[in-house]
């Protein structure tokens, strides 16, 4: 019942900026949570980012001080600024949407989008 665009990847050099967009659609009670996790070839998704109703943030070791993460509660919408771009950082970038469809603990679900892919070169 929810759909999420991921856009803004591209190609850049390292030591460049980037931001990510992810807007929402459809239909929840309440977002609870919004975050961004890559998925580099070969390796298993990982969390890069969230960000909680409080607009508390997580972040990876990896990415500590470089990306921050944001959003836009009346767009629906995530955001994900990445600076100082680092090779290791390639891999396709998935937004992700935790929220309930109820007013209950337990009526919980993920959305994901399609992915954007991110290339740094060096």
């Amino acid at each position: 019942q929810v759909q999420l665009v991921e856009s803004g990847g591209g190609l850049v050099q390292a030591g460049e900026s980037l931001r990510l967009s992810c807007a929402a659609s459809g239909r929840f009670y309440r977002v609870n949570a919004m975050g961004w996790y890559r998925q580099a070839p070969g390796k298993q998704r990982d969390m890069v980012a969230t960000i909680s109703s409080g607009d508390s943030t997580n972040y990876a070791d990896s990415v500590k001080g470089r990306f921050t993460i944001s959003r836009d509660n009346a767009k629906n919408t995530a955001y994900l600024q990445m600076d100082s771009l680092k090779s290791e950082d390639t891999a396709v970038y998935y937004c992700n949407l935790n929220y309930n469809t109820r007013p209950y603990q337990s009526a919980r679900a993920d959305a994901w989008g399609q992915g954007t892919q991110v290339t740094v070169s060096s």
